[in-house]
């Protein structure tokens, strides 16, 4: 993997994890492009990219979160120990399918274009109908929090956007569109995290030729590219959602499942 290879993939990966299109689907796209083997610090990279757009969350949304930290420790029932609650409440369904069949679902999905293409459609579809509705000014409570979370398992279908699908079926619920993509970037920060440490303990049973000098400034490349890119999507979809501008992603959904279907059946 080239050093501009690393910061073109960092740059789709920071995009891509925000914006409401799949960020695991373009990665994936990228590496076969590049022919990027897994093998090659492929599981390091990834672990890498994650991490940072990890990190671009946290910056985004920092004051956020150290407002959480600190309702944490009153040591009291208040809005922000209920809203910890309520993301440990949407991280059990995700953490579930993620522990027990994600490995299975990426086989069942792995080159299955008819698949993916009516899961972009679908995830098009949820963009348009969440831009449609009126405004409203509802909060997140427990049985959004665990319903979010079930959309946020089945998000891990290739095809779903993570960020749209959840987002939309908050503004569907009737939740706040701010409040909406504030949750629904927050509740993934726990995901990522156990994710990132699965990742790493794959990275580590894997025997690697490339030597860490060949690897250390591409990887870097990459995690920088990803953390600049992942601010300026994660602010900007927050912009996006609040003027009720997911509609354009859902034309874009669409197109691409339209090509991945066309290009199947000819």
């Amino acid at each position: 993997m080239s050093f501009w290879e690393s910061i073109i993939l960092g740059i789709v990966q920071g995009l891509t994890e925000f914006l409401p299109v799949s960020s695991s689907g373009h990665i994936e796209l990228g590496k076969a492009i590049f022919d990027i083997n897994e093998n090659e610090a492929g599981l390091l990279f990834t672990v890498t990219l994650h991490f940072a757009t990890a990190l671009s969350t946290i910056i985004v949304f920092r004051k956020d979160i150290l407002e959480l930290i600190k309702g944490i420790f009153k040591f009291r029932w208040n809005s922000e120990t209920k809203f910890v609650f309520f993301i440990v409440l949407s991280i059990i369904p995700a953490a579930f399918v993620g522990l027990f069949f994600k490995d299975y679902i990426d086989g069942f999905f792995s080159g299955n274009i008819i698949l993916v293409s009516f899961m972009l459609i679908l995830t098009g579809i949820l963009l348009f109908l969440s831009d449609k509705l009126s405004r409203k000014d509802g909060l997140v409570n427990t049985k959004n929090a665990l319903l979010l979370g079930a959309v946020q398992a089945i998000a891990i279908l290739p095809g779903i956007s993570r960020s749209g699908s959840t987002i939309a079926v908050a503004v569907l619920l009737g939740i706040n569109r701010e409040r909406a993509a504030r949750f629904s970037f927050l509740m993934v920060l726990p995901l990522i995290f156990g994710a990132m440490a699965k990742e790493i303990m794959d990275f580590s049973s894997i025997e690697s030729n490339v030597s860490s000098s060949s690897i250390d400034m591409t990887i870097i490349a990459g995690f920088l590219a990803a953390l600049v890119s992942g601010i300026f999507a994660c602010k900007w979809m927050i912009a996006i959602v609040k003027r009720s501008r997911l509609v354009y992603f859902a034309y874009y959904c669409w197109l691409v499942g339209l090509i991945g279907l066309i290009y199947q059946f000819i």
